[in-house]
Formats: C-alpha cells, sequence, structure tokens
C-alpha cells in the first residue's frame, strides 16, 4: 500500500476509501476481489481506467534560518503553497498538488531548510466530467 485515505462523503452513512498501490493487473485484480470481501463494501472503481484528477494533501514544518529565508520565500510563491503558521523559527506550510509536485516541493524545501516533520494525506482522486464515482445503492 503506497497510500490510505478514509473520509466521508455526502452521505453520512458512507465513508470514501481511496487506496493506491502498484502491481500487475491481476495483483489489483486480487486486491479489488479482496476489498470486496470487507464488510459493507457497496462499490469499488479502479480510477486509473478513466480519466480523473488526482491530489495530495502536504503539511509541512520547516526550520528556516534568516539567511535563506528569500529563497524560502521564493519556493512557496512559485509553488502555489500557503504559509499557515510563521513561527520566528519556523514555517509550516501547507500544498495542495499531484503526487509528483508534492514530491517536487519537499525535495526543493529540504534544499534550503531543515525538515522538522511531514503530513502527507496521501492520493484522493475524483472523475474527470460528468461521470461519477459513488454509492449506488
Amino acid at each position: 500500500i503506497e497510500s490510505l485515505n478514509v473520509a466521508p462523503t455526502q452521505d453520512d452513512e458512507i465513508s470514501r476509501l481511496t487506496l493506491v498501490t502498484s502491481g500487475s493487473d491481476e495483483a489489483i485484480e486480487q486486491i479489488n476481489h479482496q476489498l470486496l470481501k470487507l464488510v459493507d463494501v457497496v462499490n469499488i472503481a479502479d480510477m486509473t481506467l478513466d480519466d480523473h484528477i488526482e491530489r495530495e494533501l502536504l503539511l509541512i514544518k520547516v526550520k528556516v534560518s534568516e539567511d535563506r529565508d528569500g529563497r524560502m520565500a521564493e519556493i512557496i510563491k512559485s509553488s502555489g503553497a500557503r504559509v499557515l503558521d510563521d513561527c520566528p523559527e519556523t514555517f509550516t506550510l501547507e500544498l495542495t498538488g499531484a503526487n509528483e509536485k508534492v514530491d517536487d516541493f519537499i525535495a526543493r524545501v529540504a534544499d534550503c531548510s531543515e525538515i522538522i516533520s511531514v503530513v502527507r494525506s496521501g492520493a484522493m482522486a475524483i472523475a474527470r466530467g460528468h461521470n461519477v464515482f459513488g454509492a449506488q445503492r
């Protein structure tokens, strides 16, 4: 399992689980069959089979020295990150994007500051256009 995300949906009785994994087509099919054996699984969809939007949320706390503060500000601005907490010695930042964007941001931040803590949501996905993935009761 590369990431696992569970959250409520607009239906109070249903939560959505997003599981990211890799493997052969047979392995993915086996995982899907195993998931269907779980209690109260309503539906399973392989999002990679259709056009979809995939995003991840990153919260990262970094220690910033004065001599590198300008570089950090440029990284924050160019990436579209938001400063959630700006203390004299640390920044807590938020970034939302595709997995590659999150990985790149972490690498850029690590080049100019000390990373204190990283929290990642794991991938979340939704179908593009009028397609809807949800519970069909």
